[in-house]
C-alpha cells in the first residue's frame, strides 16, 4: 500500500468515527491492511485497537463498500463482531469452507440469542447488531452500505500468531511505498 492511501483511510476512517459519535481516544493504535494482497480497495480494513489486555481485546474499525476482510478464523480468540453504524455483510462456516458440505447447518448467537445458521449464507447485520464467533469458526465480512463502523469485543487478540487465513497469500500486515509522509503511526510500523 502506498502511505498516501493509508493516510486518506485513516482520515476517512476518522471523519466516519466523528459523524457517528465515536470520540477516538489521544493516540490511538492505529492498523490499517490491505491484508498482503496489494489491493485494499478489494481486501481491506482500517482498525484501532482501544484495549488489549490479557483477558480481553476492544477494537474500532472501519470499512468501505467493496472492502472484504478475507476468510479466516481465530484458534484461540472468541470474539463478537458488531455493526456500530451502516450495515455489514458476514459469512461463517463451523471449519474450513472446503471441508463443509454444502447446507450444513450449525449454530451461532446472533444479538444475544442462538441461531441455526446455514455454512456459507450471507447475514446481514444492521447497525446495533451482534454475531458472537467462536475459535474455529471460519468467516469474512464486509461492508453492504457505502462505508461502515464496526466493533469488535474479544478475548485476547494476537494478530502475529492468531490469524488463520483460507487464502495462504495473505498477510496480515501490508508492505508500505513510503511516498508521503505518515499522518499517523500505525502498529505495523516498526
Amino acid at each position: 500500500m502506498k502511505r498516501s492511501e493509508i493516510n486518506a483511510l485513516v482520515r476517512n476512517a476518522a471523519a466516519c468515527f466523528s459523524k457517528n459519535g465515536w470520540a477516538l481516544p489521544p493516540e490511538p493504535a492505529w492498523d490499517v491492511t490491505d491484508f498482503g494482497l496489494g489491493n485494499w480497495t478489494a481486501h481491506g480494513l482500517v482498525l484501532i485497537n482501544l484495549a488489549n489486555e490479557p483477558e480481553y481485546c476492544e477494537k474500532l474499525m472501519y470499512a468501505q463498500q467493496g472492502m472484504v476482510t478475507p476468510c479466516h478464523c481465530h484458534a484461540k480468540k472468541k470474539e463478537d463482531i458488531i455493526c456500530r453504524a451502516g450495515r455489514l455483510g458476514l459469512r461463517a462456516w463451523p471449519k474450513r469452507p472446503d471441508k463443509v458440505p454444502v447446507g450444513a447447518v450449525f449454530a451461532m448467537k446472533i444479538n444475544g440469542k442462538i441461531k441455526d445458521v446455514t455454512a456459507g449464507e450471507l447475514l446481514c447485520l444492521e447497525a446495533g447488531e451482534r454475531i458472537t464467533i467462536g475459535t474455529g469458526v471460519f468467516h469474512e465480512f464486509w461492508p453492504l452500505s457505502a462505508e461502515a463502523v464496526l466493533g469488535e469485543v474479544s478475548t485476547v487478540n494476537d494478530d502475529d500468531n492468531d490469524n488463520h487465513f483460507t487464502n495462504a497469500q495473505i498477510g496480515r500486515f501490508p508492505l508500505i511505498d513510503e511516498d508521503e509522509p505518515a499522518i499517523v503511526r500505525l502498529a505495523s510500523d516498526k
